[in-house]
């Protein structure tokens, strides 16, 4: 692909950057805040509802159709982010965490990856230990205060509104760079 080929978005992005999502084999996201706008609602039967973005769910599905596996941890127990990701084939779930890097730790361990090509995007203090444990760190521009620090790469939409979907655009598109600039070699 030649630079006048190359997306914007990755133009945009320090050389830095992109070597770390070119790395990347699997993504992790946080739930709340994250794959949503972080608002809880509740029924009138005490029953939680939240609201995931559709965008998301597409960027998910050709993410993993590229060949990264994608995982969720969430430090929130919720039957409904069961069912998405069902609906998204998403089968590496934990939920009801509260630390964050010893279960990003199992989980890496049990699908055999090391940390520095891992990614993960969360956006509050609990998920600072595995933001700081990964090979490519993301957040969200409304990420609780300090959080971005620890990050190498802030979204351009926030939580639940197409964040997610950025982030795994990005990584398609540089696997997909990064597989012509191979056959090329």
């Amino acid at each position: 692909m030649r630079a006048s080929q190359t997306p914007a978005a990755l133009r945009r992005l320090p050389k830095s950057v992109f070597e770390r999502l070119s790395r990347i084999e699997l993504m992790v996201f946080d739930v709340d805040g994250v794959m949503t706008d972080g608002k809880l609602h509740f029924g009138v039967n005490g029953e939680a509802l939240k609201v995931f973005n559709v965008l998301d769910g597409a960027g998910i599905k050709a993410l993993s159709a590229s060949g990264i596996v994608v995982a969720v941890l969430s430090g929130r127990e919720s039957p409904i982010t069961l069912r998405r990701c069902a609906e998204l084939g998403i089968r590496h779930v934990v939920q009801g965490v509260a630390d964050k890097g010893a279960a990003f730790d199992a989980m890496r361990h049990e699908l055999g990856k090391t940390a520095d090509v891992c990614g993960y995007m969360g956006d509050d203090e609990i998920d600072v230990p595995v933001m700081r444990r990964v090979g490519f760190a993301a957040t969200v521009p409304n990420a609780a205060d300090g959080v971005a620090e620890f990050a190498h790469w802030v979204s351009r939409r926030e939580g639940g509104a197409g964040a997610v979907r950025e982030v795994c655009d990005l990584l398609t598109m540089t696997r997909s760079m990064t597989a012509e600039q191979t056959s090329r070699a």
